[in-house]
């Protein structure tokens, strides 16, 4: 067996690329995994290489070999023409955002964006002469009744962080290509493993590997890929900002790549039988995962998705706030914490109606979003079975 990366990966499936994606076991001795490279200063072998940057590499900021190796199997897995490494999540977003923005545009958001992601655009991108309108998530094409003249770009999410309203991500981006406007996608949830944003119409999709990518809750990391036409632009943002990535951080991510596909199907499978079993609890009054046919945005899904993640909300029927508080205190297998994709089990209560704008926030009952990890599913609903019990005693 040669210890050189396959010629053409084109005839191979998703899961063998991503053993292989980012990886050249002839360039590192023969080791199978790219090491950690920390750095700062890089060498260069003569005052005409250095002047005239005749290096691979040239400074840490610029990358490494470990840098690179994710940012080309990223680039491959999402069908991009390129990708950049950020340290959270949220960086992945401004970095995209600042590729595509300048002072007197307009920017279009979805209400139920991440909601630092709105902070952001109050706050930075407000102080900077960019004005962000907010807009209902099921728009679909209607859309075009928002463009304006200095639109320049508009953020979707699919589905929302923890309303999960699914959106029309083809229809906003014909509309808004056909204005000249860049479609941004926070793709989070779904990985392009179960929805390949650059095929379906996004210019620049962002990924918080924090959450899937990194599978243990153990690092901080971003990444934001572009199409062809958007590619120089993010590149450039990118390297004036020199926002990198930990080397440490990436090392793991790129060792998470390689699990990825078969602890999402799990967590997808996991999470799904807990959202029907939610569907039969007296004392819940609607689930909101986009795999449930009952789901208002079940159809889109069904069309444009490949697949469902962990992660989901369900939303309680009215109740008091001391009686949600007893059900999640005495929980012993799901944690509250924020973030998600790793292997435990977590929830946190959510309320959306003190900071939506486009829509109104008025579910009927208090609502709870829940990361579903790798616990065995029969202790997940006795753990919930007894928060259940805590919550009917405290109503």
């Amino acid at each position: 067996m040669s210890i050189t990366p396959p010629r053409d990966k084109s005839r191979l499936g998703t899961r063998t690329r991503l053993v292989h994606a980012g990886r050249d076991p002839s360039q590192q001795h023969g080791f199978v995994n790219t090491p950690i490279y920390r750095g700062s200063t890089v060498l260069f072998e003569s005052y005409d290489a250095l002047q005239n940057r005749r290096a691979e590499y040239t400074y840490g900021t610029a990358g490494t070999p470990t840098i690179r190796a994710l940012e080309s199997a990223w680039t491959e897995l999402a069908g991009a023409a390129g990708t950049v490494l950020t340290p959270s999540g949220l960086a992945a977003v401004t970095v995209g955002l600042l590729s595509c923005l300048k002072a007197g545009d307009h920017l279009l958001v979805t209400d139920s964006a991440y909601r630092p992601t709105r902070v952001f655009c109050d706050g930075f991108l407000k102080r900077f002469g960019v004005e962000t309108t907010y807009y209902e998530p099921t728009i679909g094409a209607g859309i075009a009744e928002l463009m304006r003249d200095n639109t320049t770009a508009v953020l979707t999410e699919a589905p929302g962080s923890q309303s999960f309203e699914m959106q029309d991500i083809p229809a906003i981006a014909e509309v808004a290509h056909a204005r000249g406007a860049c479609v941004l996608m926070d793709n989070t949830w779904a990985t392009p493993l179960l929805f390949p944003p650059h095929a379906r119409g996004v210019d620049i999709a962002i990924e918080a590997g924090t959450k899937y990518l990194s599978g243990g809750s153990d690092l901080l990391l971003g990444l934001t890929s572009a199409n062809a036409k958007y590619w120089p632009a993010l590149r450039r943002t990118f390297d004036q900002f020199a926002m990198c990535a930990g080397a440490e951080d990436v090392f793991l991510a790129l060792r998470g790549l390689r699990t990825l596909p078969l602890r999402l199907r799990e967590h997808g499978e996991q999470a799904l039988t807990l959202a029907r079993w939610f569907q039969g609890r007296p004392e819940v009054a609607r689930v909101l995962h986009p795999a449930l046919p009952e789901d208002p945005g079940h159809a889109i899904w069904a069309r444009d998705f490949l697949g469902s993640s962990g992660l989901f909300s369900i939303i309680l029927k009215p109740c008091p706030e001391p009686a949600v508080a007893a059900m999640l205190d005495g929980l012993e297998l799901f944690g509250m914490g924020f973030s998600w994709g790793g292997f435990e089990s977590l929830v946190i209560p959510f309320n959306c109606a003190p900071y939506r704008t486009a829509t109104p926030w008025a579910p009927g009952g208090p609502g709870l979003r829940f990361q579903v990890g790798l616990e065995d599913l029969d202790d997940l609903t006795r753990d919930l079975e007894a928060g259940f019990a805590r919550l009917r005693a405290a109503s």
